[in-house]
């Protein structure tokens, strides 16, 4: 009886034993890639190139016999990872996404110069990307990493909020901006209290727009710190005026980029600065209570400048780079050639991503899915970095931004503000 027993729970066992294997090799893939391109990455760049069935690099990971795995991080926390990785004797990273405003001297040496990548396996059509672009991923005159999204800022507005207060078209000047954005400080007749603009105070971006505005800027490309102080003096003054009129939210001193999402859906601000990619969010009907009255326009220029200088929008570019110690450059290269052809440039687009090539934004799909992609196209065609990169360009940026605040709150006069940064930025400044 005990060894009838003893038969009967080992068959049993060995049946479901093989049941539940069986089951688990139906459920797995029936090969495993023979290779891995490990790369670091934010997850915004893993997420637009879809999943799936919509997964844009399915082809390549077949014809490779490869598989693709990020590792993925916050903007800051993402480059320093980069960085110490590609310091390293030897990475297991392939393929890295580094920020156009990190690769000094020195952090782009880390890196592959790509010209003879180039050269002998061209990218398809590599002069239909947005040159400004390339030369935001050039040091030194070397190029380091091949463009693959941007982040180009524009002027949203409430198009429902300034047909409330009875202006019937966008600002085309920065004073028409001032002038509606006080116009707009208001009570809507939903009760809400309105601000005319919202804009962050810990980001460069903004008092640099307000410069160029005027013609002038931060530092230039060649390292010029405020070429003309009078033009950022100009813009500042700006700021500080719609500040004191309450066309800026009275929390601007912690007010963050996430605010400026936010307000503008609430209806609690009628402009703000974004880039052009945040159309989608700012019109999705589950977040919003405007969807389809949230509109973008290129960020206007003064009156003043009219005719003699374009307005260059600030963009923030990322870039696909080789570590100098990767393993697998060959597999590396041809991931970054993989992305960066015009299908699969398109497909990121469709997804969300800024199209770093030019053709993509005259494509039917894309303009029927973002209504802003000639618009953007535009602007994207003067737009310039914030800033160059250079060792000391966080401290540099954070320098400018407290001045920048002291002058917008009025606790230090604006002229000074702008002395200020100048006397203390040019220490930091590359010789």
């Amino acid at each position: 009886m005990k060894d009838k027993l003893t038969f009967e729970l080992t068959r049993r066992s060995f049946l479901g034993t093989a049941i539940a294997g069986a089951a688990a090799l139906a459920a797995s893939p029936a090969l495993a890639a023979a290779k891995t391109l490990n790369v670091l990455s934010h997850k915004v760049h893993q997420t637009v190139l879809g999943s799936g069935d919509g997964d844009l690099l399915k082809d390549w990971k077949g014809a490779n016999d490869a598989d693709v795995s990020f590792t993925t991080f916050d903007s800051n926390p993402l480059q320093d990872r980069l960085f110490r990785e590609a310091g390293l004797t030897e990475t297991d990273y392939g393929v890295g996404y580094i920020v156009d405003n990190r690769p000094t001297s020195e952090i782009a040496s880390l890196f592959d110069p790509l010209k003879d990548y180039l050269d002998r396996n061209a990218i398809e059509d590599f002069g239909d990307i947005a040159p400004g672009l390339v030369e935001g991923m050039t040091v030194d005159g070397k190029l380091i990493g091949i463009p693959v999204r941007h982040a180009t800022q524009g002027l949203f507005y409430n198009e429902a909020l300034l047909e409330e207060a009875g202006i019937s078209a966008p600002p085309t000047t920065l004073e028409e901006l001032v002038e509606q954005a006080k116009k707009l400080t208001f009570t809507s007749k939903s009760g809400t209290p309105v601000t005319g603009m919202i804009l962050a105070s810990d980001l460069a971006v903004f008092p640099v727009m307000f410069a160029r505005a005027f013609g002038g800027d931060f530092i230039t490309r060649d390292f010029k710190l405020v070429p003309d102080p009078a033009a950022l003096e100009q813009g500042v003054e700006v700021l500080r005026g719609m500040f004191e009129a309450g066309a800026l939210p009275r929390s601007y001193a912690t007010t963050k980029n996430d605010d400026q999402v936010t307000w503008i859906q609430q209806g609690r601000a009628a402009f703000t600065v974004l880039p052009f990619a945040r159309s989608a969010q700012l019109n999705n009907p589950e977040q919003s209570k405007f969807p389809g009255k949230i509109k973008g326009i290129e960020f206007p220029g003064s009156s003043s400048i009219a005719g003699s200088k374009p307005m260059s929008s600030v963009v923030e570019a990322w870039g696909m780079v080789i570590p100098r110690n990767a393993k697998d450059k060959n597999l590396a290269w041809s991931f970054i050639k993989e992305v960066s052809s015009k299908r699969v440039t398109l497909g990121m687009a469709l997804n969300g991503n800024g199209s770093v090539r030019v053709s993509s934004y005259a494509d039917p799909a894309l303009i029927e899915k973002n209504p802003l992609a000639k618009v953007e196209a535009k602007v994207l065609a003067n737009a310039r970095a914030a800033f160059p990169p250079f060792p000391e360009a966080a401290r540099a940026q954070a320098t400018m931004l407290e001045e920048v605040q002291l002058a917008v709150l009025g606790r230090k006069p604006v002229k000074d503000a702008v002395a200020s940064i100048i006397e203390r930025v040019k220490p930091m400044m590359p010789a």
